[in-house]
């Protein structure tokens, strides 16, 4: 029997943050919540997140920042970057960070779970 996968939510927005917890808790993910780069960088248990979904933009250390603090340090976890700014002045950005996925805000659910879903290797939800 194969764990369920940990997935990491970074979101300085604790409205967006807890939003995003409960819909992915519903699809039968387990989640974590962090409120910044520096909090999930610092968590014991961060060699088990499967994948971890970043705002772009947050205080201290950006999306961007963490990707790379993650890489530093060897993590390969894909990485889904979210951003309620100008989606078009970050995507190249996005890319270049080797982003699993690149939505804007608002999204819908649908949206990141596909993203989720592609960036797990999961098979596609059919609901």
């Amino acid at each position: 029997m194969n764990a369920t996968p940990v997935i990491a939510i970074v979101d300085d927005d604790a409205a967006v943050r807890h939003a995003l917890g409960r819909l992915l808790r519903a699809c039968d993910l387990a989640v974590e919540l962090y409120p910044g780069a520096a909090q999930l960088l610092a968590s014991p248990s961060i060699e088990g997140i499967a994948c971890v979904v970043a705002d772009v933009q947050m205080p201290g250390m950006d999306g961007f920042a963490l990707s790379a603090a993650l890489r530093a340090r060897g993590l390969r976890m894909p990485v889904i970057f979210m951003t309620a700014f100008d989606k078009q002045a970050y995507e190249a950005r996005a890319r270049a960070a080797g982003a699993a996925c690149f939505i804007g805000k608002p999204f819908e659910d649908t949206e990141i779970i596909r993203c989720i879903e592609r960036a797990l290797g999961l098979p596609r939800d059919t609901r």
